[in-house]
């Protein structure tokens, strides 16, 4: 039950149409199709795509290897790199990394490679009978993780290759952080998070203990006394607010918390949903939001940003998949109050109309009101720092580290979206997990010769 949305009706739209919305959004290459594509690469030796690509992936190297027929190879040498490369294929936004780079993106070549897809065709279609990688000997050493999104699961695995036992603790009930709660459903299908949860925990050595939370179950003292280093991929816990009255009314909710339910659901049909919507914020958090409510049946879909179209950190693609689905997105726009009808439910929200100003924003005497049942907040989040210990900094509201992933307690390392670090994409995480990875096996492994 989405308690904020109870009183409203379940979505109208048939089984049978929903499963066909909620499909893959990009079907996978055929074999055909693989090795057509990858005989477009240059195979370029300064390749400017492996420069863009946030993880180091060699790409012109694995692509080689599909046209070669070593599928094999090419997920290898994709893994060797990023061990959550499947879900990396599917959710990067490789049209302003590795693709945006390709020297075939210019005018007369057409199109970049599409080496998101080759990506996702190598590592779909490898052989996974076998881990790809074994251990290193053991050292001895205990590390624990708290989180098990992709820079906490990157981590675990990069340190159990180096042969340290490592022990996860997950708050959640399955790992895989926003892989498995927060992407929208159409762009990781079929249970995918946790298959390749599966796959990465073959190589032995990482133990899971689920539904421990920080600051609940455990707390970050006792695990630096128990183990020879901590590593933080807590992620951001708490939505922001919009400092306004009645967010509590039936009818306002975070996208994070209904795309969440989304994603958890086996039934769709049985989701709330509203006639009319708004969603607040420019983020891939609220394209996903506006665009699973819109196929979910919503009629009209509003999303509102308080400045311009250039400003929003959704990509160009993700602004496009919206617009195509029939959102309205408005600009220029800050949300001033949220209207209740008689019963003091969700009736709609008054914006002020905004400008800049000398490069800052400012109201102007404009507004207007849109008619919707429910809102929903993608308007960022922020760390919950209460379970932490006091003697951590901070810097801009999230952990500050060093190049080396180093938080400013010895023997405590940092990494993914609660970190400041990059845009907070998932490859960002899973480089900064692997990273931190390999300043833990080298502090740990310089101490030990001392």
């Amino acid at each position: 039950m989405i308690e904020p949305l109870k009183h409203l009706a379940n979505t109208p739209v048939k089984p049978e149409t929903l499963e066909l919305k909620f499909s893959d959004i990009a079907p996978p290459l055929t074999e055909r199709q693989a090795a057509l594509e990858s005989a477009r690469c240059l195979y370029c030796y300064d390749a400017p795509c492996v420069n863009a690509c946030p993880s180091d992936i060699d790409i012109p190297e694995f692509i080689r290897q599909i046209a070669q027929d070593n599928v094999n190879g090419a997920a290898k040498t994709i893994w060797s790199e990023n061990i959550l490369g499947g879900s990396c294929a599917r959710v990067c936004p490789t049209e302003i990394l590795c693709e945006q780079s390709c020297v075939r993106n210019k005018t007369d070549e057409c199109a970049p490679v599409l080496i998101g897809q080759l990506q996702r065709y190598a590592t779909d279609n490898a052989d996974k009978s076998a881990h790809p990688f074994a251990r290193a000997e053991s050292t001895g050493k205990r590390i624990t993780i708290v989180g098990a999104g992709p820079a906490g699961l990157s981590c675990a695995h990069r340190l159990a290759m180096l042969g340290h036992d490592v022990v996860i603790h997950e708050a959640q009930a399955k790992s895989g952080g926003l892989n498995e709660y927060g992407i929208a459903s159409y762009k990781m299908t079929d249970d995918f998070a946790q298959k390749e949860v599966e796959f990465l925990l073959g190589i032995g050595g990482i133990e899971i203990v689920y539904n421990s939370a920080l600051g609940r179950e455990i707390s970050l003292s006792a695990l630096q006394s128990e183990f020879d280093a901590v590593f933080l991929a807590i992620g951001l816990g708490s939505t922001r607010t919009l400092a306004l009255g009645h967010e509590e009314a039936p009818g306002v909710m975070t996208a994070v918390d209904y795309i969440r339910e989304l994603r958890q659901s086996d039934d769709l049909t049985a989701l709330p949903v509203p006639e009319n919507a708004i969603v607040i914020g420019a983020g891939n958090t609220a394209i996903d939001m506006a665009v699973q409510i819109k196929r979910l049946g919503a009629e009209q879909v509003y999303l509102v940003y308080r400045r311009g179209e250039e400003a929003m950190s959704a990509t160009d693609h993700e602004q496009a998949l919206a617009r195509d689905e029939g959102v309205q997105i408005r600009t220029w726009a800050r949300p001033a109050e949220i209207e209740l009808d008689n019963e003091g439910k969700v009736a709609g929200m008054r914006f002020v109309r905004t400008a800049e100003d000398g490069g800052k924003l400012v109201d102007t005497d404009r507004s207007f009101s849109l008619k919707a049942e429910a809102i929903f907040k993608a308007i960022g989040q922020t760390l919950v720092s209460d379970e932490l210990d006091p003697a951590i900094e901070l810097s801009g509201g999230k952990l500050l580290v060093d190049e080396s992933l180093h938080t400013t307690l010895t023997g405590v390392y940092a990494g993914g979206d609660c970190t400041g670090i990059g845009q907070n994409l998932t490859v960002e995480a899973v480089q900064q997990g692997k990273k931190a990875a390999e300043s833990i096996h080298q502090d740990l492994m310089a101490a030990g010769d001392k």
